[in-house]
């Protein structure tokens, strides 16, 4: 006899495989990684609260036992602040859903969704100066074929001002090479939005293209960038390549940033079209982002390297030495000691 799912088990399948994907038409992506978050979450109540996943009900999974589940992947996995509100984001999208369908578990839900999010400090966006990231596209061994295919996913990737996963989501149908260039990206929602290439990124895309014979009949679903098991690039595969590179860059070129991360040229593409006078309205249509409040992040940005070049411009040793009346404003007591 086959057990009975428990009502936790149905809730958590109906959301993962009807909800998100048909009433809330979520992308893979934020399928995948709720998932994710609920396997670790079921492997938490399993190894850590002895807890018989056959028998899971819903009720057991109550507020105090999701914060000390947020607190093992913190403490145990060393998950950032961020990566823990994926996690509850996760959870609250969930129990969000619960609610709507199971009205005699309210108050068990709105226990949950009342557990907040952690502050977190962003910071400012690292990105690269045009020295700097001209030290990094020199790094890829342009004689090899592996190395003109870097160069131009790092060109593509900060022209664009793309996501890593937007990158690797490229397929060769997405390439529009008649002037004016532009690669169309499916973003956050599954939003597309058209962006125009430089010219000197339309011919490398189009030397790679032409090399990867891309261009040929038929082979316009296939992936833009491919790794050496001829399959889709991987963000992990991204990050690696911007690691290797970075590497190299940083021992040519003294402005090249400590820490850098793919979205690092995501953020660099922003600061440098803010820097050449776009208004951020424009900005914000190029790098798709739902708010423009995401887009003024750059601006405040922007404003705070002007301000660090100015005070280190100012060199506070070489300021003309006051003459004594300055010295003294007092003249009659500056001339009663002379």
């Amino acid at each position: 006899m086959k057990p009975v799912a428990t009502d936790f088990a149905q809730y958590l399948r109906s959301f993962l495989t009807h909800y998100l994907p048909i009433q809330r038409n979520a992308s893979p992506n934020t399928i995948s990684g709720y998932r994710y978050a609920f396997l670790l979450l079921l492997r938490y109540c399993q190894q850590v609260r002895k807890l018989p996943l056959e028998r899971l009900r819903l009720e057991q999974i109550d507020a105090s036992l999701v914060v000390e589940f947020l607190d093992h992947i913190e403490k145990k996995r060393g998950a950032s602040s961020t990566t823990r509100n994926h996690r509850l984001a996760a959870v609250h999208s969930l129990f969000r859903y619960v609610e709507t369908q199971a009205p005699e578990h309210v108050a068990l839900c709105q226990r949950v969704l009342a557990i907040p999010a952690r502050r977190v400090n962003r910071g400012e966006p690292t990105s690269l100066t045009p020295l700097a990231l001209a030290a990094l596209l020199d790094q890829p061994d342009r004689s090899t074929r592996k190395g003109r295919r870097d160069v131009v996913l790092l060109s593509v990737l900060y022209d664009t001002g793309a996501r890593v996963q937007e990158l690797i989501d490229l397929r060769v149908r997405d390439v529009r090479l008649d002037a004016p260039a532009t690669v169309q990206l499916t973003g956050k929602g599954r939003k597309t939005r058209l962006v125009p290439l430089l010219p000197s990124t339309a011919r490398l895309l189009g030397q790679y293209l032409r090399e990867q014979a891309l261009l040929d009949p038929g082979r316009s679903e296939e992936w833009l960038f491919r790794n050496q098991r001829n399959g889709r690039f991987s963000r992990w595969g991204v990050r690696y390549l911007m690691q290797k590179y970075s590497e190299g860059a940083r021992a040519t070129c003294s402005a090249f940033p400590r820490r850098v991360t793919p979205h690092s040229l995501r953020h660099s593409k922003a600061i440098h079209l803010l820097q050449a006078g776009n208004p951020t309205v424009v900005i914000r249509d190029i790098l798709g982002h739902a708010d423009i409040q995401s887009t003024e992040i750059y601006a405040k940005a922007d404003l705070e390297m002007k301000r660090r070049a100015l005070e280190k411009a100012a060199d506070t040793s070489r300021r003309p030495v006051l003459p004594p009346w300055h010295r003294k404003p007092d003249l009659l007591r500056w001339l009663e000691s002379m």
